[in-house]
């Protein structure tokens, strides 16, 4: 039975009016027996377009037949609206062999094929209005011969427009990287400006299936190898070898394989297909060797070589605590003089249920870790900002405890920038701490080698700004857990820096990016090579901004470029509130190329200047109320701010971020 899309539902009940009006001539069917309806007539015929904006294919059946291959089709347009007068298909079959997918150009063994209307006795029959045959001769195909179909129908120029490269048949278990894994870092090919978008296949249920669509031309055998592929390049070569060597700028390992693998990768000899794009450059590729035992996972070796399982048991076999700040009277001071604001670390080992804390001095000693260390942070807790650090820097002092805690101390609290020392006496404190194991010893590397935790204390309200130390205690009252409006997801960072190493000052990519907020936050008024401000300008700008360029010493832009910026998923996979974003400035030094730290920039702004620098576009934001680099208030982040972006831009508006930038997959 056909089904009808509901906009043609008046066709039919106005047919179906005009056939009980008609006279009993017999022209609208058989007259039946007396009492007996007669056969119905042919009916009105569906809907036709002959021209599409969209082409949809659906297949209703396919076959693989001695010398060719057969597609049954249905093809409507954009609005479901039957489709005649196509003109224009082609087809793909990749055979599936010891070697895995081949499908050859030309040689001895050719194997598979592909053509068009072109091809010498190829054909397009409509059996009924949108409803194809379509024989493509392929002469070295065998009936019922297991391979990768693939289909595309109508032209790039119209009246039909070319629809979707569809993978129509792929053998299970036939590869294990996923369009899912490819999609963490490119989102979405087919919008990319990388090579051959227009190729990015979806399957038999219109879900997207980037990596059928690659290895129908990249196969698992080289153009360049006896009887080989269709493509010189193979898809694990592009992957293995192409990414790092053409890719990534940093903190990508090819050898962690589980980023593009979800399971074990089927070949395990190194003479077969993909190992040998590694381990023997340049070789012919025999045939896959699959693993017998079902506990070998390949993806483990290679992982060796970058300690993965080493990294892994020390996070899941550690954690650190950090206690809110308080007054320790007792700390004496080599200049003279005691007292101090100190914030006590603690470091654990566990095992289960079991938590046995260990002596950090010792290990810090021995060079088992390599930095321990905290700072003290103003907060407002109104709004869950971080707006300045006023310990100072290189100021603090250790002081061991029995039990194995180091004590991080201040003498006293000043702001970084004296101008602004009234901030912190209305705001609230609170630590952060980071910790970080030896990977290979002793390394003078900013720590990017090492496994860190970073660990975020209770917030505090103190009257320490109010009295003298020297003469009254200062007091400390906890205010609640220190709180931060997540706006990304804990694996946004690591689907793409998956080499599990930090990205500098000991800070990984860990949990959205959580350990770069201790010193890139609304106030710290870092310049980051002048690439944004904060934490969210400035991974914007870094990625696809102008610090995209600027962090580079040539000026060339890093690997982040090659993707589509548009697309925010990857990182905002919960999509944007930007009625969530407090309405007060930020300190925005990094906008300032004179590095002037006295200046602020309100919150949306700063992030869509990030990427969005041209005059016209700051003008419309300036013109709606935003701002960049306006003299600072000393109070500015209690200061509101009159952009009014959400207005037009929040999500489900008329103008929303979602109807210019991607948050769904």
């Amino acid at each position: 039975m056909k089904q009808f899309r509901k906009p043609h539902l008046a066709v039919l009940v106005a047919a179906a009016m005009a056939l009980a009006g008609c006279a009993d001539d017999g022209k609208d069917g058989t007259p039946g027996e007396p009492g007996t309806p007669g056969e119905p007539g042919p009916g009105t015929p569906p809907p036709t377009v002959e021209m599409t904006e969209m082409t949809n294919v659906k297949v209703l059946n396919f076959a693989v037949e001695e010398g060719q291959v057969v597609y049954e089709i249905e093809v409507t347009d954009q609005d479901g609206t039957l489709v005649v007068g196509l003109d224009s298909a082609e087809g793909k079959f990749a055979s599936w062999t010891e070697r895995g997918y081949v499908l050859s150009r030309s040689g001895e063994g050719t194997l598979g094929g592909y053509g068009n209307l072109s091809t010498e006795g190829a054909v397009l029959e409509m059996a009924e209005p949108g409803q194809y045959t379509f024989t493509l001769p392929m002469a070295n195909v065998t009936p019922g011969e297991e391979g990768l179909l693939w289909l595309r129908v109508g032209a790039s120029d119209g009246p039909i427009m070319r629809s979707k490269p569809m993978v129509v048949n792929k053998p299970e278990n036939t590869h294990s990287s996923t369009t899912a894994a490819c999609n963490a870092c490119h989102v979405d090919y087919a919008t990319s400006s990388l090579k051959h978008p227009s190729y990015s296949a979806i399957d038999m249920e219109g879900e997207g299936d980037l990596v059928g669509g690659c290895l129908i031309c990249h196969n698992s055998v080289s153009r360049a190898d006896e009887n080989g592929g269709y493509a010189t390049n193979t898809l694990s070569k592009i992957a293995h070898v192409n990414h790092p060597e053409n890719g990534f700028e940093r903190d990508f390992s090819v050898l962690n394989c589980a980023t593009c693998h979800e399971t074990t990768p089927i070949n395990t000899s190194i003479a077969g297909p993909g190992c040998v794009d590694c381990h023997n450059p340049g070789a012919a590729v025999g045939p896959i060797s699959p693993n017998a035992d079902p506990n070998f996972d390949i993806r483990a070796i290679h992982g060796q070589k970058i300690a993965l399982a080493e990294i892994d048991t020390l996070r899941t076999t550690h954690k650190t605590t950090l206690s809110a700040p308080y007054w320790d009277a007792a700390v004496a001071w080599e200049s003279g003089g005691t007292g101090a604001i100190c914030t006590d670390l603690k470091l654990f080992k566990v095992e289960g249920e079991t938590e046995t804390q260990l002596d950090i001095g010792a290990l810090y000693a021995d060079h088992t870790l390599v930095y321990a260390s905290a700072y003290i942070h103003a907060y407002d807790s109104e709004t869950d900002s971080l707006i300045g650090r006023p310990s100072p820097f290189n100021a603090q002092q250790y002081v061991a405890r029995d039990d194995g805690t180091r004590s991080i101390c201040y003498p006293s609290l000043a702001a970084a920038d004296g101008s602004y020392g009234t901030q912190y006496s209305v705001a609230d404190l609170f630590a952060s701490s980071r910790l970080t194991f030896a990977q290979t010893g002793w390394v003078d590397d900013d720590g990017k080698d090492g496994v860190s935790f970073t660990t975020y204390s209770e917030v505090v309200s103190t009257d320490y700004f109010d009295v003298d130390p020297a003469v009254t205690a200062p007091t400390f009252t906890k205010v609640g857990a220190f709180e931060r409006r997540l706006a990304v997801t804990n694996d946004s960072c690591v689907s793409c820096h998956n080499s599990e190493t930090n990205y500098h000052k000991n800070g990984g990519y860990q949990n959205g990016g959580v350990d770069c907020l201790a010193c890139h936050n609304n106030g710290q008024n870092r310049a980051s090579k002048f690439s944004g401000p904060g934490f969210g300008p400035m991974v914007h700008s870094m990625h696809w901004g102008e610090g995209n360029t600027k962090l580079s010493e040539d000026g060339t832009p890093n690997s982040a470029s090659k993707l589509n910026a548009e697309n925010c998923v990857t990182c905002h996979a919960d999509g944007i509130d930007l009625y969530a974003i407090p309405n007060r400035y930020m300190l925005s030094r990094a906008y300032n190329e004179g590095g002037d730290s006295k200046v602020m920039s309100s919150p949306v702004t700063a992030n869509c200047y990030a990427c969005h620098t041209s005059d016209s576009a700051m003008n419309h934001m300036t013109q709606n109320g935003g701002e960049v680099d306006v003299v600072a208030d000393p109070m500015w982040f209690t200061t509101p701010t009159a952009e009014s972006c959400a207005t037009c831009h929040a999500e489900g508006k008329s103008f929303g971020i979602e109807k210019f930038h991607v948050f769904e997959r």
